[in-house]
């Protein structure tokens, strides 16, 4: 494909400008419109800011993805189907889609991709089977959509989401540049670029909110992003090529996931219902302020990729303890965040 490119840190720029001109634009022409809260759901947002910061954020991906100088073709193709899923969220949060409906549509929108490109999380070779990649294709897809719908839980205040995802793209593009997968480091500043020039409109208080559109689409970048890393550590004893550590990366939004989701189960609440029970909200609930729980969030991130990190540039004993402390922090912390009130 002979393609008008740039060089990438030129694309980053364009990618930073055009997101946060587009999300200006979108501002400006909703600002009068009004979304109705979901099934009169319960939820720390209000209806009088548009929901629609995603399609802006997504369209500007697409167009930087496209002016990158060394990207090939995978990364615009997913990122056209990262802008057709936004658009699905569009819809969703104007019509309020059944869970299913949405459910049909990701699985379509990850599934064609994967399939089209090959790519996959080898589970088969993980667990030793071999099943012609069938197994791989169907993990794959679900570990996909896990991760739309993590960030998708994880975009409950103003700023959280940006703050999470954006650490996460910041960290992949650490060490896809160490591991020298430097078109995955480029795209990775891309995404970052592109969710920055959102968050001059989200940070709180937010004008702007990414609704469905924006977090299924970050959701989608990411989950892609997770299973196109790939690596051979120096330090083989602790991972492998085929089990992704990627996976790391994902904690907190995977956290919060599991902590609605069990509070929910317990409570007899229908798990797609939306509420003040996530982690930000029961930091809210004990007179943290958002800026405070941003703050917290961000150092925890921190804290859990310098152990990722340290696991990954060291022996065997002390990579062994990283990841042993790291799970350790994630239990101790699902414990403690569990027992806490949910926001009223």
């Amino acid at each position: 494909m002979n393609n008008f490119q740039i060089p990438v840190f030129q694309a980053i720029c364009v990618a930073f400008i055009l997101s946060a001109v587009l999300n200006f634009i979108t501002v400006k022409l909703s600002k009068n419109l009004v979304i109705k809260n979901k099934q009169k759901q319960k939820r720390l947002s209000t209806s009088f800011i548009s929901p629609f910061g995603g399609v802006a954020s997504s369209l500007a991906f697409l167009l930087s993805t496209r002016l990158i100088g060394k990207a090939d073709d995978n990364f615009i193709f997913i990122g056209i189907f990262a802008f057709v899923i936004s658009l699905i969220g569009v819809i969703d949060d104007i019509y309020n889609l059944s869970w299913y409906i949405k459910l049909f549509f990701q699985i379509l929108i990850v599934s064609y991709p994967l399939y089209y490109l090959n790519l996959f999380i080898n589970l088969e070779a993980l667990i030793g089977i071999d099943l012609n990649n069938n197994l791989n294709f169907v993990a794959s897809t679900l570990w996909v959509i896990l991760i739309i719908n993590s960030i998708n839980f994880i975009d409950n205040m103003d700023g959280l989401a940006v703050v999470v995802s954006g650490s996460i793209c910041l960290q992949v593009a650490f060490l896809s540049n160490y591991l020298n997968q430097y078109k995955l480091t480029d795209i990775s500043l891309l995404l970052f670029a592109t969710i920055i020039g959102f968050f001059i409109f989200n940070f709180p208080p937010a004008k702007l909110y990414l609704g469905d559109s924006g977090s299924i689409f970050i959701g989608y970048c990411l989950g892609f992003i997770s299973i196109l890393f790939n690596w051979t550590p120096v330090n083989e004893s602790i991972y492998t090529s085929v089990l992704n550590p990627v996976l790391l990366f994902f904690i907190i939004p995977l956290l919060d996931f599991l902590i609605v989701i069990s509070y929910r189960i317990k409570n007899n609440i229908p798990p797609t219902t939306g509420g003040t029970d996530h982690i930000s909200h029961r930091l809210l609930a004990i007179k943290f302020s958002e800026k405070k729980v941003l703050i917290t969030f961000l150092i925890y991130s921190i804290l859990c990729f310098s152990l990722i990190t340290l696991s990954i540039m060291t022996n065997n004993i002390v990579a062994y303890m990283s990841i042993f402390s790291l799970l350790a922090i994630f239990l101790t912390t699902f414990n403690i965040v569990k027992k806490m009130e949910t926001l009223n």
